[in-house]
């Protein structure tokens, strides 16, 4: 197998989509983040596989000195340890009612003046901080309800509704999850993470346990229905943590070829077609087809597992996508 090769595609693929995301529905979602995000997802994955930080730091092909600043930079605020600087920013500016630059800066004076800066761009740029005035005297505060409707940076259907869905899917497949876990992996606020989680409580979708060490969530279902414009979010992400998953089992399997009987793994057919074709509808079918078959069984099992579900099990995970271009537009 050559690594190498499997990681720069991976690698230019999901940049495609990132830039996809980041300019749908005529948006243009602030990206100064995502390489910060990568790397430090990249050390927390290797570092869950056993691999040392200064291995670690010989990959990226940097000294171990220098790894570990950069880990501790990007890993929590100088200034209000604990959490992240993003989140620390956001939440500085939801304790009062408005900021300058000045006093932003003053207040997080033990951080990097760039990043502080950047970050209340991406704030700004997301719309949820409101920007007036010039220079230092500059001046921030978090967007009113109203604001964020209007420049969609809220849902129409409902943001309450769509972050519970992404908490949901998270804890789902994480679960036992640990709750402090669940705010690195899902950069949400604060305020908005418990909204969302007592939320899925109170919904009896999810489980908060306290336990001897730490706040814990749990559940043993999730369903984001076909058509739940609020849970299109999440539903993105579960499929495309599925496809990645279900690639990342084959690997470390150690099978790199496939078999018929396979139960890990994935397979992708490509069908040549043109109006009239005598197999037209029935290949452009298949998505309907297979949900109209997988939800039934879905049902039936989860309706069986909350009467006879026993100590130990195990997970099978299932994803379908079907997409059509035209010839010359395959991306």
């Amino acid at each position: 197998m050559n690594a190498q090769i499997l990681i720069d595609a991976v690698v230019r693929q999901t940049m495609v989509l990132i830039a996809q995301l980041s300019t749908a529905d005529g948006t243009r979602s602030p990206l100064s983040h995502v390489a910060d995000e990568v790397f430090m997802g990249l050390v927390r994955e290797l570092e869950s596989q056993g691999v040392g930080k200064k291995v670690i730091a010989d990959m990226f092909g940097i000294a171990l000195r220098s790894y570990q600043q950069k880990v501790q930079r990007l890993s929590e605020s100088a200034t209000r340890r604990g959490v992240t600087l993003w989140s620390a920013v956001h939440s500085f500016l939801e304790e009062r009612a408005s900021a300058t630059r000045a006093e932003v800066l003053e207040h997080f004076d033990h951080d990097e003046e760039l990043k502080v800066r950047s970050i209340l761009s991406d704030l700004v740029e997301s719309g949820l901080v409101c920007r007036s005035g010039r220079g230092q005297e500059t001046s921030y505060r978090l967007a009113t309800a109203e604001e964020l409707e209007q420049l969609g940076t809220a849902a129409s259907t409902d943001a309450e509704a769509t972050n519970a869905a992404l908490v949901w899917v998270h804890v789902y497949r994480g679960s036992p999850l640990r709750k402090t876990r669940l705010a690195e992996i899902l950069p949400l606020p604060e305020a908005a993470l418990e909204a969302a989680l007592q939320r899925l409580a109170r919904e009896e979708r999810i489980r908060i346990e306290e336990r001897p060490d730490g706040t814990y969530c749990t559940t043993e279902h999730c369903l984001i229905p076909v058509g739940e414009a609020a849970g299109w979010e999440a539903a993105v992400i579960d499929h495309h943590r599925a496809v990645l998953s279900a690639l990342a089992a084959k690997l470390v399997s150690g099978k790199h070829v496939a078999a018929a009987a396979d139960e890990v793994g994935g397979t992708t057919w490509s069908f040549d077609l043109w109006p009239g074709h005598p197999r037209e509808k029935e290949v452009r079918r298949l998505l309907a087809a297979l949900r109209e078959q997988v939800v039934p069984l879905w049902n039936e099992v989860a309706e069986y597992n909350r009467e006879h579900r026993p100590a130990q099990t195990y997970r099978v995970t299932v994803y379908c996508g079907q997409y059509l271009v035209t010839e010359g537009d395959e991306p």
